[in-house]
């Protein structure tokens, strides 16, 4: 089994959260950075999977330098290697990062390194991304599944459960596959002495992805000022009936 796991270098919003000029971007010199909590159970899922059956762990992500740190990270709680799909920090949209992603991969692929097992966040933390898991898996001609809250590898074919109101959905999809996994599915182990000084010394490709341009656009929804509370006296008593009569037939409640 060999497992690639997709994983997003987001904000750690235990501070204040403040706004670029244009309202477009975080300001990000104050903040510190984690993985996507749906992302740290997807490298546990990856982790548990070769503990139990054997194999092999890739780790990737798409940023900026410091993104290094969050695959190491991944490295000390046990996955093998990682590769860094170093950006100038720039956002990329969820098109732009799954073109990349593909590329990766295809590029590894044509080396003769094969993944059995693709998994992603359901989201990413930050931004709400939804897509690409999905996108990548739709490029990659591969079944996908999202939303996965337990799993299991059978026989050449992975077993996704998706929990919903009355139950659980079952999907069973063939191997190769991509899952798109949620906070719960498991408990993510935290990084040991141990595994953080070994994490040092494991395998970090660094890769220059090719953009294609962001592909979405960005929009800017504003709420509606409030709208002030008035009051209008009918009048008072037996007098206000008219009135009262006359409004209703005015909103159409009843017949005029």
């Amino acid at each position: 089994m060999n497992i690639l796991i997709c994983i997003k270098r987001v904000p750690d919003i235990g501070a204040k959260v403040e706004l670029t000029e244009d309202q477009r971007a975080i300001v990000t010199r104050n903040l510190g950075f984690t993985i996507s909590p749906h992302e740290e159970c997807a490298v546990e899922e990856a982790v548990q999977r070769i503990e139990q059956d054997g194999g092999d762990t890739t780790v990737l992500t798409l940023g900026p330098e410091g993104a290094e740190e969050q695959i190491r990270d991944s490295l000390a709680r046990g996955v093998e290697r990682g590769i860094l799909l170093e950006t100038d920090g720039n956002e990329w949209d969820a098109s732009e990062t799954a073109h990349a992603v593909v590329e990766a991969i295809t590029t590894r692929q044509g080396a003769g390194e094969a993944y059995d097992l693709f998994l992603f966040g359901n989201e990413a933390a930050d931004t709400g991304d939804f897509q690409v898991g999905i996108r990548v898996a739709h490029a990659l001609g591969l079944p996908c599944v999202t939303g996965v809250k337990a799993m299991e590898i059978q026989n050449g074919k992975v077993v996704a459960k998706r929990e919903i109101d009355s139950g659980w959905e079952i999907y069973e999809v063939p191997l190769p596959a991509v899952i798109t996994v949620k906070e719960g599915i498991n408990l993510p182990r935290y990084p040991s002495l141990r595994g953080t000084m070994k994490a040092k010394k494991k395998p970090v490709d660094r890769v220059q992805p090719n953009t294609t341009g962001p592909m979405l656009e960005m929009q800017r929804l504003f709420h509606p000022p409030d709208q002030g509370k008035q009051v209008e006296m009918l009048g008072e008593g037996a007098g206000a009936a008219p009135r009262v009569v006359e409004l209703l037939k005015s909103l159409e409640v009843i017949p005029s």
